[in-house]
């Protein structure tokens, strides 16, 4: 269960954070019934909280960062933001997975700085996250394999 983080949109808590290949982590997001609006305030919290100013302490041998940076990026500095995966779920009266996530592709109007790529539960059951089940918001409707996706801008 992840905790609350602050940010300049308010409160954020993600779905889960996994800790992917390579040592970086990547934060997941589950639908079961969230309206499009809701999707997207959340994703604008995650974009704000990925760009909040450093809050932490610094010294002599680092500069401040900020929270995201303390809490996932570990020493480096380097890390760009964790990607979000977002995954669309079957849910009692609502449309099958595979409608929401195209309906929320052809909505959304990515202006984040963060990276967010979405798949549904049932394409990600039967081929797993390393096969192309990914699709990245705002580039297009190829699927992609999880270590195929784009860096965060």
């Amino acid at each position: 269960m992840e905790v609350a983080h602050p940010t300049p949109a308010g409160s954020l808590v993600p779905d889960g954070v996994v800790l992917l290949a390579g040592g970086s982590h990547a934060f997941v997001g589950i639908d079961h019934a969230m309206s499009y609006a809701c999707l997207l305030a959340k994703l604008e919290r995650y974009d704000a909280y990925g760009n909040a100013p450093a809050s932490g302490r610094g010294n002599a041998a680092r500069a401040p960062r900020s929270h995201w940076q303390e809490t996932y990026a570990g020493p480096s500095l380097e890390r760009p933001f964790p990607p979000l995966l977002f995954v669309f779920a079957p849910a009692q009266r609502r449309a099958v997975p595979g409608m929401r996530e195209a309906a929320f592709h052809d909505r959304a109007r990515p202006n984040w700085r963060i990276m967010v790529a979405t798949t549904t539960l049932p394409l990600l059951t039967v081929h797993g996250p390393e096969r192309p089940v990914w699709r990245v918001v705002g580039h297009g409707e190829d699927r992609r394999p999880l270590s195929a996706l784009p860096a965060p801008r």
